[in-house]
């Protein structure tokens, strides 16, 4: 058996959108192949990166960013969206490290793609590991805003975030991702056979 994600598309009867300042309302009537039909509402949402930053002493750099959506500080791994177009996604994660925590990475690699959301929006997530950081300047003419200019950074190990997701302590999708995925790729000693970024 093949373990991949087929792409299928089922055809739209109708389509209405909404457009939003970074995102769309999408409502769609889709066929099935049955002959019946449904009616789904998601977000055309802009893909995203995220990255695991591991220090020399296994350390993983954290924020602390308010979301609110859900009326919490969540702990998460610094992450931001493609909105440049045409940047790759390594470039797009590698600005969101030196944006969000001042810090450069001579050493990345793909941890895990994911659907954040794939049952109400279309964005796709891909979360990097990367290693030997180390510090630089936020580029020029970056400016923290609304809850980033709150947003507290940190350093933690992984196996007290391994625990912290298991007890429920974490809930942000990136961070538990790419930290489950970390800890999975050093069980097996795979860390060193994870994609090229």
């Amino acid at each position: 058996m093949r373990l991949v994600d087929e792409p299928v598309e089922w055809p739209c009867t109708r389509v209405e959108t909404t457009h939003g300042i970074l995102m769309d309302f999408v409502v769609d009537k889709v066929s099935t192949p049955e002959g019946g039909s449904m009616v789904r509402n998601y977000l055309r949402h802009p893909n995203s990166v995220g990255v695991i930053a591991v220090d020399d002493q296994g350390r993983v750099a954290i924020e602390r960013q308010y979301r609110h959506p859900v009326r919490r500080r969540l702990i998460e791994a610094p992450a931001g969206l493609c909105d440049v177009e045409t940047e790759d996604l390594t470039h797009t994660a590698q600005r969101e490290l030196a944006e969000e925590l001042g810090l450069a990475a001579s050493a990345w690699s793909v941890l895990v793609d994911t659907y954040t959301t794939p049952g109400c929006s279309t964005q796709a997530t891909r979360v990097f590991l990367a290693r030997g950081l180390s510090q630089v300047p936020r580029p020029e003419g970056f400016v923290l805003e609304a809850e980033e200019a709150d947003m507290a950074v940190d350093w933690a190990r992984l196996d007290d975030l391994v625990d912290a997701i298991f007890a429920g302590q974490i809930m942000n999708p990136t961070l538990i991702t790419g930290v489950l995925a970390l800890r999975v790729a050093m069980l097996t000693g795979t860390v060193d056979a994870l994609r090229p970024a």
